[in-house]
């Protein structure tokens, strides 16, 4: 029993391990075709859904120095979410979801190593994508540009602009 035990914290360890982020949910009460449902969603942004144990997850998180709040939210039915993709994606599914079928809850989370409450992974649920995100930081970046452009621009069409009507004056 104990090989079967370290094969299943070593296996937890290796995907908490080789994902940036953790997210701890509730699953108390969701059917086996919910939990399908929501598995499904979840691997369409490269996250995976396991349930585990919780001592066996107090054991992984404490092998890969996570913060030890984590543990305090380790009660109950838990399942955990990791991944190597887009964590506010991922946190955005748990969110839309629970409200769809107001059984699940999020727990806490660790991302990048810092613990996340529940208010924190709702908040990162809220954040648009990725993709939205890197545009409006392109932008952000690319305005000066612009700006710099139009102010070097500006003499040369005043000047087109008292040709031109100089020209049409005769």
């Amino acid at each position: 029993m104990k090989v079967l035990k370290k094969t299943v914290i070593d296996s937890l360890l290796a995907r908490i391990s080789d994902s940036p982020f953790l997210i701890v949910v509730d699953y108390s009460g969701l059917k086996v075709s919910e939990f399908a449902e929501l598995r499904k969603r979840l691997s369409a942004t490269g996250a995976k859904l396991q349930v585990a144990k919780n001592t066996f997850v107090r054991q992984a998180a404490a092998s890969v120095d996570y913060p030890a709040e984590l543990a305090s939210t380790l009660v109950g039915q838990t399942a955990v979410v990791t991944g190597d993709g887009d964590v506010s994606a991922s946190a955005k599914i748990l969110k839309t979801y629970g409200k769809e079928i107001n059984k699940l809850a999020i727990r806490a989370g660790v991302l990048d190593g810092s613990f996340l409450d529940q208010a924190q992974i709702i908040a990162l649920a809220d954040l648009p994508p990725l993709e939205i995100l890197r545009a409006q930081f392109l932008g952000v970046l690319n305005s000066p540009a612009q700006k710099l452009v139009s102010v070097l621009n500006e003499p040369a069409a005043s000047l087109a602009r008292v040709l031109q009507a100089k020209a049409d004056q005769g």
